[in-house]
């Protein structure tokens, strides 16, 4: 038995009606998947911020002064949320966090986790460098566009 057209194009409707983005059955001996191609999720959208770009404090300026040791100045470029999701800084709660302050950071390298409708979305860094600062707590609920942390 074959799975019939009008069946898949029902499973297809499943995915597009309940924000899927893979769905997978198997009957005896034949299985099918149908997955809906999205575009590669990667970290940070640092084009969208020119490097002139200045950086946003939420102290005001007479403040800072008096902040200024537990509030250092950031610098470096933002690596920023490609979704809404939870942040996650390790694979599991009991692993290393993938980087913290000082951490070196390469193209590539996995920096974070966030997770969105169940799914576990790694997020690699678009640029080399140091980690500076990370801005959210594991855990966190974040939003799309949100700065993550920062690498110089």
């Amino acid at each position: 038995m074959k799975f019939e057209t009008d069946y898949i194009e029902k499973l297809a409707k499943i995915i597009s009606d309940n924000g899927l983005t893979e769905i997978s059955l198997e009957d005896g001996e034949q299985a099918i998947t149908i997955r809906k191609d999205l575009p590669e999720v990667i970290a940070a959208a640092p084009a969208a911020i020119p490097a002139s770009a200045p950086v946003v404090t939420t102290s005001s300026a007479p403040a800072a002064a008096s902040t200024a040791a537990k509030e250092p100045e950031v610098k470096g470029r933002a690596i920023t949320s490609p979704m809404v999701g939870t942040f996650y800084a390790a694979s599991s709660p009991d692993a290393a966090p993938f980087v913290e302050v000082g951490s070196t950071v390469n193209v590539g390298d996995v920096v974070c986790i966030i997770e969105a409708m169940k799914l576990m979305n790694e997020i690699k860094s678009e640029q080399s460098g140091k980690v500076v600062q990370i801005c959210v707590k594991n855990g966190d609920p974040i939003e799309y566009g949100q700065v993550l942390m920062y690498v110089e």
